[in-house]
Formats: structure tokens, C-alpha cells, sequence
């Protein structure tokens, strides 16, 4: 094993549990607050939708969760591997025939996703 994958290895994350496209998933994200007196404070903030696409391989993948905020789309695309991401629960399993939902942006209403048993 050489070096890149030595480090590689000690990086990924094994704490995270099996999703996939169509799944609904509440991701806790680290985010550090700063008031005027420059004290720093981290705080945890939830961020649920659906996965929308999973892409890469690796330290390297990533995934896109969209929710619908006041009728307006937010989308966000999170690295897997991140130490930004303090934990991710899968709330729903869907079950879908496409490796990306990108039509799903389009969509006027929220989609109709079957539950995977």
C-alpha cells in the first residue's frame, strides 16, 4: 500500500450508514459561529431532503440533497467523507429507477416516491 492510499484510507468514514438515490436523509451539519466579540461557537444544523444524486468514488464522493423551503428549492452538495457532517440518518428509503433525479427540479409539486421494504 503506498502512501496516497494510506492517507486516503485514513481519512474516509465508516460511521455512516448505506443510502441511495431516492432515499430522504437528515444530514447534521458542524457550523461554526462567530459573534462580535470573535468567540467561535459550533452548533449543529439539521438539513433534510431527498438524494437527489450520488457521484464519485472514494474520499471523493459526494451527494446532492434537495428540500423545498418555502416553495423554493435548496439544494446542497455534501462530500461524503466531510468532517463538516457530524452524522447522517436515513428517514425514508425510496425506491426510483434513475441514478439521477434531475428532473425532479422541474417538478412543481413534490414527487410521489414509493417506499423500498
Amino acid at each position: 500500500m503506498n502512501l496516497v492510499e494510506k492517507i486516503t484510507k485514513s481519512q474516509m468514514r465508516t460511521d455512516l450508514p448505506d443510502f441511495q438515490v431516492g432515499d430522504t436523509v437528515r444530514v447534521d451539519l458542524k457550523i461554526e459561529d462567530v459573534d462580535s466579540k470573535g468567540n467561535k461557537k459550533i452548533r449543529i444544523q439539521a438539513f433534510e431532503g431527498l438524494v437527489m444524486a450520488i457521484k464519485g468514488s472514494g474520499v471523493s464522493r459526494t451527494f446532492t440533497v434537495r428540500k423545498m423551503s418555502g416553495n423554493v428549492g435548496v439544494e446542497k452538495t455534501l462530500p461524503v467523507h466531510s468532517p463538516t457532517i457530524d452524522k447522517i440518518v436515513v428517514v425514508r428509503k425510496g425506491k426510483v429507477r434513475r441514478a439521477k433525479l434531475n428532473h425532479i427540479r422541474k417538478l412543481k409539486k413534490t414527487p410521489k416516491i414509493k417506499e423500498r421494504v
